[in-house]
Parts: structure tokens; sequence; C-alpha cells
């Protein structure tokens, strides 16, 4: 299946709702195609054995431990400031329009 003929782009044009000229229906035919011969041949490599490769850099996470900072104040206490509040939340004013 490494050639679309002008029936398969033409399909993939109507499944992606997309309008396509004459020309660029001929040119995609020739793109796509190009495209999946590639796949295939990729395809055909025999990669048993091999580990998967998912960071090539070698870097690992340095993410630090959570840890919990006591700073001294009750939540009570800060919500005490905000202008309006429900349910032990700040209530702000909708941003989904």
């Amino acid at each position: 299946m490494s050639k679309l003929s002008t029936e398969d782009v033409l399909k993939l044009a109507r499944l992606a709702r997309l309008s396509l000229t004459p020309d660029e229906v001929k040119e995609f035919t020739s793109e796509l195609s190009e495209i999946l011969e590639y796949v295939q041949q990729l395809d055909s490599i025999d990669v048993d054995g091999l580990k998967p490769t998912n960071h090539v850099t070698g870097l690992t996470n340095v993410m630090r431990e959570e840890e919990i900072k006591d700073y001294g104040y009750a939540p009570e206490d800060l919500m005490a400031n905000v202008p309006q509040k429900q349910d032990k939340q700040i209530k702000v004013k909708r941003m989904i329009g």
C-alpha cells in the first residue's frame, strides 16, 4: 500500500473536510505515497532487542522532594483579607465567556 490512488487522496481530503484543487490532489498523491514508502522502509527494520529511547540527553529528573513549610499563618487569618469568599475558597469573577 505504498502507492496512493487519486481516489484515496480524495477520500482523505473529504474525511479531513478539505477542498483540494486537481493540482493539489496530484501533488498530495505523490507526497503521501513517498511518506508511506518511507514508513514501510522504517517498518521493515529489525528492532528486536533494542531498548526504547525516550530521552537522548541522559538527563534525569532533578525535582526535589515536597516538604510542608509552616509560615505561621492560619488559613482563616489569610482568608480574612479576601474581598469575597465561598466555602473556604476565594471567589473571583467568572473567567470563561
